[in-house]
């Protein structure tokens, strides 16, 4: 220990056993009072003493938090397997409840220059195995209040208020791009075909499949109505691919990749909530998905 740390520390402890246990009297302005923790001034020792004192007491947190490290392992290793999946319900649970606590239609998640996009990533081919016939291809919507069902053409989309954002589509396997969207706001689509319905009597969620009904999604509506909740029927300035949704997909920044279904057949409102393809038992994953 150089000598002005030690007089440093000399000084210290002259000015503890003057005041007494607080620095400042009173404790004002103190941290350590205000947060109530234990602190001590040791006995004075050698610079060698000091670190050895130091790696004792790293020493001995790292065998605490490894013995606590290896305990969780194995305790969660002996869990049965309906104690994990309730632990795993409770967990997604409370990040839905924080999550629909925060929302709000006017938190837009950012938005990039066209500078920005990124080549885009086929993932994901579930309910796009079978052949497109973009003729043949419509939207059906069923269970607005009061209204019948519809059955649209991308033609009848295009009619509708035209919206472009480039923004980062985040997969829950932990990579991301950044894409421009073109098509229509969700609530463009919802307002223009289902006028006049009081929000008392609004559905809360809506159901979304492939024309083959091997991809489903569920959204709770206020999700779903968020401004940037795009029916994208473009990518980057071009029609979408097959692989990428084609004639119509949703695209959001708010949910993860795996609740931007491709190539929708039908959008359903409903007041049950939906099945979702990855939350399914067999795969487990979090039915909100949002970030």
């Amino acid at each position: 220990m150089s000598d002005d740390k030690e007089i440093r520390l000399d000084r210290v402890r002259e000015f503890v056993d003057k005041n007494g246990e607080d620095v400042w009297p009173g404790g004002r302005d103190n941290t350590a009072n205000v947060l109530g923790e234990h602190r001590e001034v040791s006995e004075p020792m050698s610079g060698d003493d000091a670190r050895k004192a130091m790696f004792a007491r790293s020493r001995r947190g790292f065998l605490v938090g490894g013995v606590a490290t290896i305990v969780s392992i194995f305790g969660w290793r002996w869990m049965s397997d309906e104690t994990k999946d309730a632990t795993y319900h409770r967990a997604f649970e409370f990040n839905e409840s924080v999550s629909q606590f925060f929302y709000s239609p006017q938190r837009l998640a950012p938005e990039f220059s066209l500078d920005r996009i990124t080549e885009a990533r086929v993932n994901g081919l579930e309910g796009l195995e079978s052949e497109l016939d973009p003729n043949a291809w419509r939207l059906n919507v069923s269970g607005l209040p009061g209204k019948a069902s519809l059955e649209l053409m991308i033609s009848d989309l295009k009619k509708l208020p035209r919206t472009e954002m480039t923004t980062e589509l985040k997969c829950i396997e932990g990579w991301s791009i950044i894409v421009h969207w073109a098509g229509v706001r969700f609530s463009d689509l919802f307002a223009a075909y289902a006028p006049g319905i009081l929000p008392a009597k609004l559905p809360q969620y809506v159901a979304m499949m492939t024309p083959d009904e091997l991809y489903f999604v569920g959204w709770d509506l206020q999700s779903i109505m968020h401004p940037q909740t795009l029916l994208a029927y473009e990518m980057n300035g071009e029609p979408l691919t097959v692989e990428h949704g084609a004639p119509l997909r949703l695209a959001s920044p708010t949910k993860y990749g795996i609740k931007q279904i491709k190539r929708i057949g039908r959008i359903e409102f409903t007041n049950e909530r939906p099945r979702d393809f990855w939350a399914q038992p067999e795969y487990g994953y979090d039915w909100y998905s949002g970030h």
